[in-house]
């Protein structure tokens, strides 16, 4: 081989095959592996390379590749839900998943395209990388309804570190630090040709970790109230049976058998635990289920489809029955082609392709109000929406407790449903508050305000856990200001790196 073709192929593993290996390994972050540190290296590398790129050409490319690797392995399970699940022939599923990813893939890119090929500045890793990062997971969380999955944030749950800075700024703020961690360690190895300014770098890295050390024993809220036991309810119905009329009597009987089981004073089940209709339940049953619960001063939450008067529309929706009046909460934040068909003129053959029972659902205003249920104020949240931060806040400081009902059986067996348990785990530790979770398939848990998983039932499994949940009053500095401070952080940031030009490193 010459040396010309050796260089060429060399310069294509720069630009390609090192960055995707990359992102393939920072999943490795992420739940269930929860390796927290390693995104801080992945992207350290990535940033390395951003910084020698030469090109914004050639940054973005990096940046796509490395999104590429991300996403390719940390989202493949969105197959299993268009093709096990979805009913969609293998080859379209395929085909979306694979188009789904290298969109994603655009946001790393759009990183390099913006920091990479500066020039070799003290800035562009510390200032500029870092905040170009976060900003654009947070433009990721909300464009086309969002998909802030896998920002990097997350990785950092439920580990004392930079989680400790999520009830101040956030899951993007803690993003923004991951990054800014990356971005110190890539400077330290890029100055080594001058020490002091590597070791200011290593310096800093460390006040950065040692001061979330520090901020994840601060009490931001306080107990309010007296403990009580929850019956969290995992009725394990197969998603490929569970709308098929003849497995609505026994999903009916499973969730009677699981609740008559039950000895707490709150008893939550799934996300459409019960594949009909609130209004096609029979009246006899659910006054037997409320009249359980209701006997020791309590209060059943369930999951269940909802027609609206007249039919025309209906509702992904959890309703109260038992002690306290009936409350009724409709999901707001709806999954394109999985809840409703965006662009219905443009896109509306797609329902065509997939076989998705309910799959136009109606969205619920979004000032809904916690449920006042047993002697507690819960803010419900149905699977997807406990991935937007400031929309789980909208309903805190008034909620003491979190509680979110989820059908993770779309993702099947995959990573997907530990992935989404952290996701729950972040917005416990934002808020301060105890989450509780109650899905189909798993993984059914109670969550602490400082983010860890106190119980958890196993995926695939039919039963329940009983749990003591605390309500807690007061506020953490994200849920009184939500992101715009950490957007303000980012935006100084990036100021003054366009503004300052610097010195080469």
């Amino acid at each position: 081989m010459s040396t010309a073709a050796i260089v060429h192929r060399a310069g294509r593993l720069r630009l390609v095959g090192l960055p995707f290996l990359l992102g393939a390994v920072t999943v490795l972050g992420f739940a269930p592996f929860h390796l927290f540190w390693l995104p801080v290296l992945t992207l350290a590398g990535l940033f390395h390379l951003y910084w020698g790129a030469g090109s914004r050409r050639a940054a973005a490319l990096m940046g796509f590749a490395f999104g590429c690797g991300l996403f390719l392995l940390g989202v493949s399970w969105v197959y299993v839900s268009l093709h096990d699940f979805g009913g969609m022939p293998a080859p379209v599923a395929a085909l979306a998943t694979l188009a789904f990813c290298l969109f994603l893939a655009l946001f790393p890119a759009a990183v390099g395209w913006f920091a990479g090929g500066r020039g070799r500045h003290w800035q562009a890793p510390v200032l500029t990388m870092p905040a170009a990062w976060a900003l654009v997971e947070w433009v990721r969380g909300w464009v086309f309804t969002g998909f802030p999955w896998l920002a990097v944030g997350y990785a950092a749950v439920p580990h004392d570190g930079l989680a400790g800075y999520a009830p101040l700024l956030g899951v993007y703020g803690v993003s923004w630090l991951t990054a800014l961690s990356a971005g110190l360690l890539a400077l330290a190895w890029n100055g080594r040709a001058r020490p002091k300014r590597a070791a200011m770098g290593l310096v800093v890295l460390t006040l950065l970790w040692l001061v979330g050390l520090a901020a994840a024993r601060v009490a931001w809220t306080q107990p309010s109230g007296a403990p009580l036991t929850v019956s969290l309810l995992q009725g394990n119905v197969p998603q490929d049976l569970k709308w098929r009329e003849e497995r609505v009597a026994p999903t009916l009987e499973t969730y009677a058998r699981l609740v008559e089981q039950a000895q707490g004073r709150l008893v939550l089940l799934p996300e459409t635990a019960f594949p009909l209709f609130f209004d096609e339940l029979p009246p006899a049953y659910l006054d037997q289920l409320a009249k359980l619960v209701r006997a020791r001063g309590g209060d059943l939450v369930f999951g269940v489809p909802e027609r609206a008067v007249g039919g025309t529309r209906y509702y992904n929706a959890v309703v109260s029955f038992g002690a306290s009046p009936m409350q009724v909460y409709r999901k707001v934040h709806l999954v394109p082609f999985g809840e409703f068909i965006p662009l219905r003129p443009v896109f509306g053959w797609l329902l065509d392709l997939m076989h998705i029972p309910l799959g136009d659902f109606a969205r619920g205003a979004p000032n809904q109000r916690p449920l006042a249920v047993a002697g507690q104020s819960v803010a419900v949240s149905i699977c997807y929406e406990d991935a937007f931060g400031e929309e789980i806040i909208r309903q805190v400081p008034a909620a003491t407790l979190l509680a979110n009902v989820s059908n993770d059986a779309w993702f099947g067996d995959s990573i997907a449903p530990h992935q989404h348990l952290q996701i729950a785990q972040m917005r416990a530790l934002e808020s301060g508050r105890m989450m509780l979770r109650a899905t189909n398939t798993g993984i059914t848990a109670l969550i602490d305000p400082r983010g860890r998983v106190v119980a958890a039932l196993a995926p695939f499994q039919t039963g329940l856990i009983e749990v003591s949940a605390q309500g807690h009053s007061g506020v953490t500095p994200y849920v009184r200001f939500g992101n715009v401070p950490v957007l303000l952080l980012l935006t100084l940031s990036l100021m003054g790196a366009v503004l300052r030009p610097g010195v080469k490193s």
